[in-house]
């Protein structure tokens, strides 16, 4: 299976899917790889701590290949891949190769913003969804989220608190997720909140139907910056200044789905998090404003039990 679309940063890039064998007595199994070259597989989760994290409007991961740093090339690196890693979720016993086409282009095409499109295709090959394949993760941990990057400061200098990340187990992975952006802070207006709690595929495909975002006043200052050269209006959901209140509301007609700005940010936790392994942590996680970055910081807390490799179904 071949996808192809534009990504973040250019008009068109392609990535292919290859189905292996079924094989329920295996862990859950992805392997992503850059051109020619493997950059990663989930049954060695142990080895996704050796990969660089970075955020660029999106998840990216850079790994240094010690032969090709001898040699004078750069690092492999591999971008974007919280649309396509949550499709995995839908087939835990069946292994999989992803190979980005071109590794001068590492970012997975951006399709419509969602996960939809990736679903739809692989269901062909790979039939109905099977039963979800989840891990305990007995994690406690709650920490505020500030504004780095921006002018604003607390009362003490530092920078500003402009969200939290709340941690608790659960019998099934759980996520509120609430939006709250403001003019004086971001630039524009912005208000959405969502709750899930995930036990079967259905509940999986509702979230992947929820398209990426960004305001008119984001895209602008993005393009200023020079970034984001890629995207057009087919890749995503554009908000539009000056249009708050049907924005605001919770059924929008601009949305797809209700709540779509904050399902998205649900479906961009699940892809941060199933990137390593195709499976679910048994968390319930309460996130405001929330991005990539803070994700990773999540990620952090459960990797341990990742490694633990204990997999069982609902």
């Amino acid at each position: 299976m071949n996808f192809t679309s534009p990504s973040l940063s250019f008009s068109s890039t392609s990535v292919s899917v290859e189905p292996l064998e079924r094989d329920p007595q295996k862990v859950p199994f992805v392997a992503w790889y850059v051109g020619e070259k493997l950059f990663y597989r989930s049954d060695a989760c142990h080895c996704f701590e050796e990969l660089e994290f970075f955020a660029k409007r999106t998840a990216g991961y850079r790994l240094e290949d010690s032969a090709g740093s001898a040699a004078g090339e750069p690092s492999l690196q591999l971008l974007s891949p919280e649309h396509l890693a949550p499709v995995f979720l839908m087939w835990p016993h069946r292994r999989f190769n992803v190979r980005l086409t071109d590794a001068t282009k590492p970012e997975v095409p951006m399709m419509d913003g969602s996960s939809i499109p990736f679903f739809c295709e692989m269901r062909k090959f790979c039939g109905a969804p099977e039963e979800l394949v989840f891990y305990d993760a007995p994690v406690h941990a709650e920490w505020d989220l500030h504004a780095v990057g921006t002018s604003l400061r607390g009362a003490e200098g530092d920078a500003a608190i402009h969200g939290h990340v709340r941690i608790t187990p659960a019998e099934t992975f759980e996520v509120e997720y609430v939006l709250d952006r403001n003019v004086a802070r971001d630039g524009y207006d912005l208000k959405s909140a969502a709750s899930v709690s995930i036990y079967s595929p259905e509940n999986l495909y509702q979230i992947f139907m929820a398209r990426t975002f960004i305001h008119q006043v984001e895209l602008e200052r993005a393009q200023a910056a020079g970034l984001l050269a890629g995207v057009d209006e087919s890749c995503g959901l554009l908000l539009a200044a000056g249009d708050c209140a049907t924005q605001n509301s919770a059924c929008s007609p601009k949305f797809r789905i209700a709540n779509e700005p904050a399902m998205h940010k649900i479906l961009d936790l699940i892809g941060d998090l199933s990137f390593i392994c195709p499976a679910l942590p048994r968390v319930r996680i309460e996130i405001t404003n929330g991005g990539h970055v803070s994700h990773r910081q999540i990620m952090e807390k459960i990797i341990p039990y990742v490694h633990a490799g204990i997999f069982t179904q609902v």
